[in-house]
């Protein structure tokens, strides 16, 4: 009497669960810096149609940055300082909730969000302190169009900065998706303003 033996194929490797949050911030990220790196290019595209002048030093530059508007240094490089503190900050919270500390990981996301407050405050002062107005040119409008556009990404990170520490005091430090996908979020948030930074208040 021969027993039959059934043969079965081992079960195949685990999947990874894949997270909605992850592709949507993607998606946001990719679709913000393709919208803030094509705005840029405009901007260069406006400023290289500008005509000609002669500089302080003797060289001809483009007459782009109005003689009237001044930049203020002092609180453009504060404001670069700021959004890179802000970076640090969401990527200490994917550290704390790592190791399932929530008063540091809750700690580190409302560090991030008042980071970002102050940073919308010193874009703000910057308007006062330059006074442009906006139809006065081509410069101010590209000036506040731009500036605008990464006012209101610092106020959605803000906002994701507050929703993911809320969910951490709620008790869901394990689920660490969200902390990750703010991080994520702010790094973008960082590179944008930095690119921003450097075209539109360094080299003017």
């Amino acid at each position: 009497m021969t027993a039959s033996v059934e043969r079965v194929l081992p079960a195949g490797p685990a999947t990874s669960a894949r997270h909605p949050l992850f592709i949507a911030t993607g998606s946001v990220v990719a679709a913000g810096t393709m919208l803030m790196f094509g705005m840029l290019a405009v901007w260069f595209k406006f400023r290289d149609a500008s005509p000609l002048r002669v500089g302080k030093n003797g060289k001809m530059i483009h007459d782009w940055l109005p003689a009237d508007l001044k930049i203020p240094e002092v609180a453009t490089n504060t404001l670069a300082i700021t959004m890179v503190i802000a970076a640090i900050m969401g990527q200490w919270a994917v550290y704390s909730a790592k190791r399932k500390d929530s008063q540091h990981t809750t700690l580190a996301l409302f560090i991030t969000g008042m980071v970002g407050v102050a940073a919308i405050n010193a874009q703000v002062a910057i308007y006062k302190q330059m006074g442009a107005v906006l139809a006065d040119g081509a410069y101010q409008t590209m000036f506040y169009a731009i500036t605008g556009t990464m006012l209101f990404l610092l106020c959605t990170g803000v906002a994701f900065s507050l929703v993911a520490a809320f969910r951490v005091l709620g008790g869901r430090v394990t689920d660490r998706a969200v902390v990750t996908a703010h991080a994520m979020y702010w790094y973008f948030l960082t590179t944008a303003f930095t690119a921003m930074w450097f075209v539109v208040y360094v080299q003017k």
